[in-house]
């Protein structure tokens, strides 16, 4: 093994296409960070979104169509988490984790209702329908392509940047989090807000997840979000609620992820599947002791 092997045109689109899940799913979980509630249920969303799509394209025979019944379960998703957390005053943490199992079994019984099948999505009749891909030409002995849905959980990115920091509405979204009474004495409602990053995160995670059945595996299998969901929180989490910091975070982890790819001819493939996740709790205690010495330099002064 050599660093050639990981550090190719090969591990950089899978790079890109691994991380652009956690992209999508980070910027839901960004939105209902900024409103103050850390949505733990968004790997649930992801794997809604998965079934969703794949049921979608599948039934209609187009990819738009799965895009429109994912997004049509991330409204219903997004909805029902903010009902319990915001009119009800539920935990979230709970709710969330909650969440996540309740979209687990959900899909679980579904594929085997609905297709008498159990473990992957393989109906006796049609398929799940990819979403398109751009041939950008061959580089050496690599095919570059690269999906539709990479380009817009990248144009996203910089758009959830311009919304947050540039425009009254995700000012009032950050204020609904972080001083909701000085909101509501402008006349806002901080409750309004909330529903509407609950709604937009449900969006954005059942979009992650339809990418994820249509274009990245083009099938859907049983929990198949594979914890994607919490590493999407970590990188909020670690990015301080910020588009281009939770960006790049996505990113290593992308990398991370496509480096064991490339590393399972030298390594046990066991092991390179944990690198994910490994990085990730790296990230957290890198982000705890870089907290806890800032306030040892505070108490200093």
């Amino acid at each position: 093994m050599n660093l050639g092997t990981i550090f190719s045109l090969s591990t950089l689109l899978n790079t890109v296409n691994t991380s652009t899940i956690v992209i999508l799913a980070a910027l839901g979980c960004l939105m209902t960070d900024q409103a103050g509630i850390m949505c733990i249920g968004i790997d649930g969303m992801i794997i809604i979104g998965a079934f969703a799509g794949a049921m979608g394209s599948w039934l209609c025979g187009s990819w738009v169509m799965g895009l429109v019944f994912a997004l049509a379960a991330g409204l219903l998703s997004g909805l029902f988490y903010g009902v319990l957390v915001i009119r009800y005053h539920s935990d979230e943490f709970i709710i969330g984790v909650a969440f996540n199992l309740f979209a687990q079994a959900l899909t679980t019984f579904l594929l085997r209702t609905l297709i008498g099948q159990s473990g992957s999505f393989h109906p006796t009749t049609g398929e799940v329908v990819k979403i398109p891909v751009l041939q950008l030409g061959r580089v050496g002995d690599t095919q570059v392509q690269i999906s539709i849905m990479v380009l817009l959980a990248w144009f996203l990115v910089l758009a959830m940047w311009v919304f947050l920091y540039k425009t009254p509405q995700g000012f009032w979204l950050h204020a609904s989090g972080e001083h909701p009474e000085s909101l509501r004495s402008v006349g806002r409602s901080p409750e309004k807000q909330r529903y509407f990053a609950s709604l937009g995160c449900g969006l954005l995670c059942t979009l992650a997840g339809a990418y994820l059945s249509m274009g990245y595996l083009s099938t859907f299998t049983e929990n198949m979000s594979a914890s994607k969901g919490y590493v999407a929180v970590a990188c909020v989490i670690f990015g301080r609620s910020n588009p281009l910091i939770v960006f790049f975070a996505t990113l290593l982890f992308g990398f991370i992820e496509a480096a064991g790819l490339r590393m399972q001819g030298f390594i046990d493939p066991t092991l390179t599947a944990t690198f994910p996740y490994v990085g990730t709790i790296l990230m957290m205690v890198f982000l705890a002791l870089r907290q806890r010495t800032r306030r040892g330099h505070r108490a200093a002064k």
